[in-house]
């Protein structure tokens, strides 16, 4: 993720939700005893037990990309290793960079008919 000049860094849990909810077919829920979002049962984001960071499905193509680019902001555990997500620290991580991660999280979660009629919707009318 490219620094920005201007853009604040932080959110919040209720800010990633926001965002997240925004998506079709999210639900709130909870994971591992803290709170969680799933698209069509499937995990797809949760907040982590520090409160502090959260943990995103993602590719692993993927997150090793974004831990090189952004260690400030990326991270990963022992446990996370092998395993297709990213930990993400709120404190630092742009909203804008927040959306389109999540996004494409949700893609890899959400059912192929769901993701076609969002693309389908955001496309609108030729």
């Amino acid at each position: 993720m490219a620094h920005r000049r201007g853009q604040a860094r932080g959110v919040t849990w209720e800010t990633v939700c926001r965002l997240a909810l925004a998506l079709p077919g999210v639900e709130e829920g909870t994971s591992y005893g803290t709170a969680a979002l799933r698209v069509k049962g499937k995990f797809y984001v949760r907040l982590r037990n520090d409160g502090e960071s959260i943990v995103l499905k993602i590719g692993h193509d993927a997150k090793e990309v974004l831990l090189q680019a952004d260690p400030e902001v990326f991270f990963t555990t022992d446990h996370y290793n092998g395993y297709p997500a990213v930990l993400v620290r709120l404190a630092t991580v742009r909203a804008d960079d927040l959306r389109a991660l999540l996004e494409d999280a949700w893609r890899l979660s959400a059912p192929k008919r769901l993701v076609a009629a969002w693309d389908d919707r955001k496309e609108g009318p030729p």
